[in-house]
């Protein structure tokens, strides 16, 4: 498997939540925030704002009133990384392949994880950590997509060994840890907004500021957007419930894409795949 830049857009997308220590937007809450007239769904626009959950929302109290949009920020990234268990959503770009990576994952912080991910749509592969061990499957298409610049008939070897079968390796091997790194949830919350915090406090091209209510898969949602020199972030924070970051949508030249939070505090599945199972770690010697 390639090395990608997988890891770091997810992280990235919880630690956005963590600019709140380089910027300067104070804009306070407004004590009865209007309902957008769309709902977003997993990234696209949802019930209408005259909806019945949404007009029930708009009576609600706002529990964010009187917070700055830095505050609301704070709260949704303390939630966030104080969660033991999540899932993540979305479309992000691969630094090696200039391509785009599909990811649908949830993990925990016991280490354990379970998902699918695809590149360019080429495919899938499946897999699941449990443990110190990482499980993979993948499909045909997969396994071809990535033996790009391969022999056909190495290609073809490779396919009828691995073709959705299970695989396992140690997840702490060299082949393995990149990929088994991003399902240690606290790496994935905890790196990024460490390293945000150490942000240089005076930057003056950093702002967030809070924008118009709409809801993200049925939840009431307010929206913050951030900005960070040509850098553009929209954040939707859960306004019912635990602030959680519900998901996050970047413009961002480097980083862009939308990534989906849900299922928090969920248990993750991740049992022991059964029947055969090809250790790589044995064939690789």
């Amino acid at each position: 498997m390639r090395r990608t830049a997988l890891a770091a857009l997810c992280l990235t997308a919880v630690a956005t939540t963590g600019l709140t220590g380089c910027l300067s937007g104070q804009d306070k809450a407004d004590d009865k925030p209007s309902n957008s007239s769309n709902s977003s769904k997993s990234g696209q626009s949802g019930q209408s704002g005259q909806s019945g959950r949404s007009s029930q929302a708009s009576k609600q109290k706002d529990p964010f009133a009187g917070l700055s949009a830095d505050e609301i920020a704070e709260r949704a990234m303390n939630a966030t990384t104080g969660a033991s268990s999540l899932r993540f959503k979305g479309d992000v770009p691969d630094d090696e392949t200039k391509g785009t990576i599909q990811i649908d994952l949830a993990l925990n912080k016991k280490g354990e994880c379970v998902g699918a991910m695809s590149m360019n749509g080429q495919g899938k592969a499946d897999l699941l950590k449990s443990g110190d061990t990482l499980y993979m499957k993948y499909d045909e298409a997969f396994l071809r997509a990535q033996s790009e610049g391969e022999s056909k008939s190495d290609t073809d070897a490779v396919v009828a060994m691995l073709a959705d079968k299970w695989t396992k390796m140690s997840a702490t091997g060299q082949d393995a840890k990149d990929i088994a790194g991003f399902c240690d949830l606290d790496t994935v919350l905890e790196g990024p907004v460490g390293v945000d915090s150490d942000a240089d406090d005076s930057n003056s091209d950093a702002t967030v500021s809070r924008g118009r209510s709409t809801t993200i898969d049925g939840t009431p949602a307010v929206v913050l957007n951030a900005q960070e020199g040509k850098d553009r972030y929209t954040l939707y924070v859960a306004s019912q419930g635990e602030p959680y970051l519900l998901r996050m949508d970047s413009t961002s030249a480097d980083d862009p894409g939308t990534i989906t939070f849900s299922d928090y505090e969920e248990p993750v599945p991740a049992q022991k795949p059964t029947g055969e199972i090809v250790d790589l770690d044995a064939l690789a010697g």
